[in-house]
């Protein structure tokens, strides 16, 4: 199973970027049932790049819910353009998608 989903299109000249990551995104201070803490397991850095040069930047942590959707708008694109989205985690897990712009 794939851990993201991205989609990338071009419309009136602004790129909307939306992407899904499929991540636990534990806290670290959830209990189970056999009453254990789960182990914090979170994504620490996001990064977004667009033609190779990055445009993203983010730091991540316990706060953002399980399965994040990301939603944003970038100015200057074209139809083609690749973008590439990478996230690493606090264990050290990582994980990389890249997509074309599409024509909207």
């Amino acid at each position: 199973m794939a851990t993201m989903k991205l989609r990338a299109r071009l419309k009136n000249g602004i790129t909307e970027v939306k992407a899904l990551i499929i991540h636990p995104m534990e806290t670290g201070r959830r209990l189970d049932d056999a009453g254990n803490t789960v182990p914090a397991h979170f994504i620490q850095q996001i990064t977004l790049a667009r033609n190779g040069q990055t445009v993203l930047e983010a730091q991540w942590g316990t706060g953002i819910s399980k399965d994040p959707y990301l939603t944003f708008r970038l100015r200057d694109g074209a139809a083609g353009d690749r973008i590439e989205l990478r996230w690493v985690d606090n264990l050290g897990a990582t994980d990389t998608i890249e997509s074309a712009v599409e024509a909207g």
